[in-house]
């Protein structure tokens, strides 16, 4: 390959990585405009933000919390995405994970031993998360139904089915008896708990505070977010975890191999003989599944106990579609990605207490996050096209004597 050409390429590549950022620049640079019209200092505001997401202790905990849904969501948006199928029921999926992880919860946590109760609980969460995408996948690849549809109405019907048993059969027994009927689900067993980064810390006999550690400023932060009282559990551990075997599916095996060929080429991919009907059901059972570890995840490692639907889901299912565009649909992508969105989340709650500004404005900020994203991202894909048509024009001028190899060459 000529040098120059592969200057080209890396620019290009560079161009193409550096491209989500520019959108979340120029989302924030519009919402410097709208704050100003509000009469709020945009620089305070996003000070307020960083400070509020990575700025402390309890800051940078929450936003890693609020990064384990969005790394679950968005590693199975990204693997339906690969299949050239667009999930946007990750919402609903997230939700039947939640209630079904509640369930085994609920009844069988005292029955089993903790790891085994957590265990059966993120199954379950991913088998019905599963089950609840593949619905939609399977109208999709049979009756052609469009899965974007399918998949919004699938979320207002997990979302009734959730009130619906949080109303009756999954209701707290301690609520009906006081007579206050709160819609919520007993508490699973402490057993059943995700451990903490704190207990992991001390079953590890480490027990040093960030002064004692010696370490102060942001690393003192980092560290005492791991060893000292926080929110932070192994949910993260394990949702990096998935995000490296996912990695290793989509790249390192045949049948992720067959989701990126199906997603880049309905038509060819069933020209050399590939399942394509099959393979976009796949796409969307492990869309849904991972969906459903988000729910169980919630539960075991956060709440302990279903809530109503849309305080458990947070909107997670379409912000965790924003981090695995942001992360180029990459496995690995998505891990930086989840953290960033879920620290815009963190600390537009703080921006909105410290300015005084509506929480519709954050919203409208982080919507605007949404939509350059996804423009940069087809201009991204027009200009790879543009590449494409290029080079072949360019090979198809080469004279003929140049596509035959030399007589030394073939020797």
């Amino acid at each position: 390959m000529q040098p120059g050409r592969l200057d080209r390429r890396f620019i290009e590549q560079l161009i193409n990585l550096l491209m989500p950022f520019l959108a979340v620049l120029i989302a924030f640079l519009i919402g410097a405009v709208i704050l100003l019209l509000q009469g709020v200092n945009p620089l305070e505001a996003y000070q307020a933000m960083i400070v509020g997401a990575f700025g402390s202790k309890n800051g940078l905990a929450d936003t890693l919390v609020k990064a384990i849904p969005l790394m679950l969501v968005g590693l199975g948006i990204a693997i339906a995405f690969r299949g050239g199928v667009i999930n946007i029921g990750a919402e609903g999926q997230l939700i039947v994970g939640a209630l079904v992880t509640t369930f085994l919860g609920v009844q069988l946590g005292e029955q089993l031993p903790g790891f085994l109760g957590i265990a059966l609980g993120l199954v379950g969460g991913g088998a019905m998360g599963a089950i609840w995408g593949s619905i939609p996948g399977f109208l999709k690849a049979r009756l052609g139904v469009n899965e974007i549809l399918s998949t919004i109405m699938m979320n207002q019907i997990a979302i009734q089915i959730g009130f619906y048993l949080l109303r009756g059969p999954m209701i707290d027994p301690a609520e009906v008896e006081a007579g206050t009927n709160i819609p919520h689900s007993a508490r699973l067993p402490r057993t059943v708990d995700m451990p903490r980064f704190t207990d992991m810390a001390q079953s590890l006999g480490i027990t040093n505070s960030a002064e004692d550690a010696g370490l102060s400023g942001y690393l003192g932060e980092l560290y005492a977010v791991l060893v000292e009282p926080s929110r932070l559990h192994s949910g993260l551990i394990f949702a990096v975890l998935m995000a490296v075997l996912v990695y290793i599916f989509l790249w390192r095996t045949t049948i992720g191999y067959r989701i990126r060929a199906v997603g880049l080429n309905t038509a060819a991919s069933r020209y050399a003989g590939m399942q394509v009907e099959r393979t976009v059901v796949l796409s969307m059972t492990l869309s849904g599944m991972f969906a459903g570890l988000a729910g169980a995840v919630e539960i075991l490692g956060l709440h302990h106990r279903m809530f109503e639907p849309t305080a458990v889901s947070a909107g997670y299912g379409f912000s965790g579609i924003v981090a695995a565009l942001f992360g180029k649909l990459h496995p690995l992508g998505i891990i930086p990605a989840s953290i960033l969105f879920g620290g815009l989340l963190v600390g537009g709650d703080k921006m909105q207490r410290a300015t005084q500004i509506p929480q519709v404005l954050i919203l409208a900020i982080l919507g605007l996050v949404v939509l350059l994203v996804i423009t940069t991202d087809y201009f991204v894909r027009r200009r790879a096209n543009r590449r494409v048509s290029v080079d072949a024009e360019a090979a198809e001028s080469l004279p003929d004597d140049a596509h035959t190899p030399s007589p030394e060459a073939s020797a």
